[in-house]
């Protein structure tokens, strides 16, 4: 269980199938000394662990009543010093509004922002590398479809990431 002083991260659970992908391709093109997360969709970056309890349970009630989300893999976006590809589903959004609703009082400004679903596979490198990575990936890309199967907190360790729980769609 994480102290208080830790901060929650909330992320999307993907199909095992798309899990592989991504992380194939995060292990082969990000900096191997930097890389100790599996591929990953960020929803919330910074929610109080001292609210853990709160937390758990909206996302807990909220996921008992979510079917899976059949994801959209649009395409391949530029960040930079990174690469990432781009997801798409209106009510994935849609669950991301009520849980910032429901999160309102602890909010960052960053979290407050509208949801921008991707999954990063390249980040912290030189621009001509990333530009050269989304050059490459762009050549071959065919979109696809990957399946959001529920919600995983985390505890933020300025490193790898402690899980505290995984809430499934459409369970218990």
């Amino acid at each position: 269980m994480p102290d208080s002083e830790a901060p929650l991260i909330l992320s999307l659970t993907l199909d095992d199938a798309a899990q592989t992908y991504f992380n194939a391709l995060r292990r082969q093109h990000f900096p191997a000394r930097i890389n100790y997360l599996a591929a990953h969709l960020t929803l919330f970056h910074h929610l109080p662990g001292a609210e853990l309890d709160a937390v758990s349970a909206q996302l807990h009630s909220l996921c008992r009543a979510q079917p899976p989300l059949p994801l959209a893999v649009t395409g391949l976006r530029s960040l930079g010093r990174g690469v990432a590809f781009t997801l798409e589903n209106e009510e994935l959004r849609a669950l991301h509004h009520r849980l910032q609703q429901g999160f309102a009082p602890w909010l960052t400004p960053q979290d407050q922002q509208r949801l921008q679903p991707h999954v990063t596979i390249q980040n912290k490198v030189e621009p001509a590398e990333a530009r050269q990575l989304l050059t490459d990936l762009q050549t071959e890309f065919a979109p696809f479809g990957a399946v959001g199967t529920g919600l995983h907190l985390w505890a933020y360790r300025q490193g790898p990431w402690e899980s505290v729980a995984v809430f499934p769609f459409g369970c218990c």
